[in-house]
């Protein structure tokens, strides 16, 4: 039993400088440094040994190996603390802003790269990556398999195969319902696009024989062919590339609607106000939903953007507003 917890002592001890260096990374800062005895007495409670004269040894050997320790006082006592890190705190929390607030990640997702991100810090300074960014109120993508089909799309570009699979969008009833009854899509992919914070797959679509766009989170069971993809002529090659740029609500006064809707946007309205958005049947082609917006330009130009197929109902005041919009452009027109 003895050889036991000696060998186990031993192997502690080889394991100090790693156990070291882990603790200073983890739990120090300059706000938050460690003096030797708060050190020694860490280490002493996981079974490692330590005097005041290795520890300053050991110290002087990680910063030698390019860890960058600062000295501090704490009081009266010499405090040791990490002051230089692969990202600063202001490009954490940029990145931690980015991940928690894109459209294309999922909760999960987005849960699991802060985590990460995270790990580059002090445990004290991880807890503010969490921080101001209203990651549950943001519309979030549903398609958990979305970093798997970009890097499958990725994959086919750079080695100038084609790709299948299949494509859904949302209806009504808020379920997804695969495009044709599932069937598999074959496409020769060329470009990836992120615009409106969305991954966009610009094309060429066998079954529509032309360019196309398709939105990576609509994708499912993404595949790489052995098959090469088409080599475009000049005409396609260039409507490809205007594609890239050709893919926009909201600024102005906060007022709750309800908007009358043709079925066929169903998508739309899910995209825009999320999939917990209630949408009742209005008939058997319309449906009608309440949804928080900003009353601005930018909005009329968005519920315009569809014409007869989506109108305010209610209240009586913004629909009177749309109908003086629409009159104000058609006698701008006459």
């Amino acid at each position: 039993m003895y050889s036991e917890v000696t060998n186990i002592g031993v192997s502690r001890q080889k394991q100090k400088l790693l156990f070291l260096r882990e603790l200073l990374m983890e739990r120090t800062d300059e706000e938050n440094p460690l003096t030797g005895k708060e050190i020694i007495e860490i280490l002493e409670s996981n079974g490692i040994k330590e005097e005041r004269k290795t520890l300053y040894d050991d110290i002087a050997t990680l910063s030698e190996s390019g860890l960058s320790i600062e000295v501090t006082k704490k009081g009266h006592s010499n405090a040791y603390y990490i002051s230089d890190r692969l990202f600063t705190d202001e490009e954490l929390y940029v990145l931690a802003d980015a991940v928690a607030s894109s459209k294309f990640l999922t909760q999960k997702k987005s849960s699991q790269l802060i985590e990460k991100l995270q790990s580059l810090t002090s445990r004290q300074k991880a807890k503010n990556l969490r921080r101001q960014v209203f990651v549950e109120s943001r519309v979030k993508a549903y398609n958990e398999g979305i970093f798997y089909a970009i890097n499958r799309i990725n994959q086919a570009i750079f080695e100038k195969k084609m790709i299948d699979f299949r494509y859904y969008t949302y209806g009504s009833d808020r379920k997804k319902h695969y495009r044709h009854d599932g069937e598999i899509y074959k496409a020769s992919p060329y470009y990836l696009v992120w615009k409106n914070d969305r991954y966009y797959l610009i094309c060429y679509s066998e079954k529509h024989e032309k360019i196309v766009y398709f939105r990576v989170d609509r994708m499912t069971s993404v595949n790489v062919s052995e098959q090469k993809r088409r080599v475009l002529p000049v005409d396609q090659q260039e409507i490809a590339k205007n594609l890239r740029t050709s893919f926009d609500m909201y600024s102005g006064t906060p007022a709750r609607i309800t908007l009358e809707v043709a079925e066929s946007l169903a998508d739309v309205i899910i995209d825009r106000f999320g999939d917990k958005t209630i949408l009742r049947k209005n008939s058997d082609d319309t449906f009608v939903c309440s949804v928080d917006v900003q009353i601005s330009p930018t909005f009329w130009g968005w519920l315009f953007t569809f014409g007869n197929k989506m109108k305010v109902i209610s209240p009586k005041c913004v629909a009177d507003d749309a109908k003086a919009y629409a009159e104000m452009i058609y006698k701008m027109y006459q």
